[in-house]
């Protein structure tokens, strides 16, 4: 476990400062995923089950307020199903963003290291290339494995709206009849 932890410094170091927050930036927006995948496998079904029952447990069923009733359910349910979709679009988005700062900071490094020596030295370029192209890497992988979770969520979303406006509207159909 030690060897871990050891492999993860030295990667922050090679890397810079900028890392550790790319690190805590893609830490974060997983454990966002991560709640809103566990929502809408699990809690969802519940509160949409709620929300069906609340729709059937009404006698009027093709009223305007009927209407407004239903789409209030609806917009409700979808509310939380989005929940902290946006944020992590924003985070996804963030993520490379603060690649290109990693890889300027970096790159002031290498500027810095040939103005004290007074050469471009290969050798003595070396640490500031890699704390630039490190930060880079680690944003846009971060950004890549965000965006096909934030797509995945949000078709997930119009996928249940479809679905709900369906069975709600069947049931108010059925129940007008």
């Amino acid at each position: 476990m030690t060897e871990f932890f050891e492999a993860i410094r030295d990667f922050t170091e090679t890397g810079g400062q900028v890392l550790l927050v790319i690190g805590l930036l893609i830490f974060v927006m997983w454990m966002l995923i991560l709640e809103r995948v566990l929502y809408v496998f699990i809690w969802h079904k519940a509160k949409k089950r709620s929300a069906m029952q609340e729709w059937l447990a009404r006698s009027d069923k093709s009223s305007w307020n009927a209407e407004q009733v239903r789409q209030k359910i609806i917009s409700r349910l979808i509310m939380n199903l989005n929940g902290s979709t946006p944020i992590i679009q924003a985070l996804v988005a963030l993520c490379p963003l603060l690649g290109l700062m990693g890889t300027v900071t970096g790159m002031i490094e290498v500027f810095d290291v040939m103005a004290i020596s007074g050469s471009g030295s290969a050798r003595s370029m070396a640490s500031g290339v890699s704390k630039a192209t490190i930060p880079t890497m680690a944003g846009m992988v971060g950004a890549l494995s965000g965006v096909f979770a934030s797509t995945w969520l949000t078709r997930k979303v119009k996928t249940e709206r479809m679905h709900l406006e369906d069975a709600i509207e069947i049931k108010r159909t059925t129940a007008s009849a």
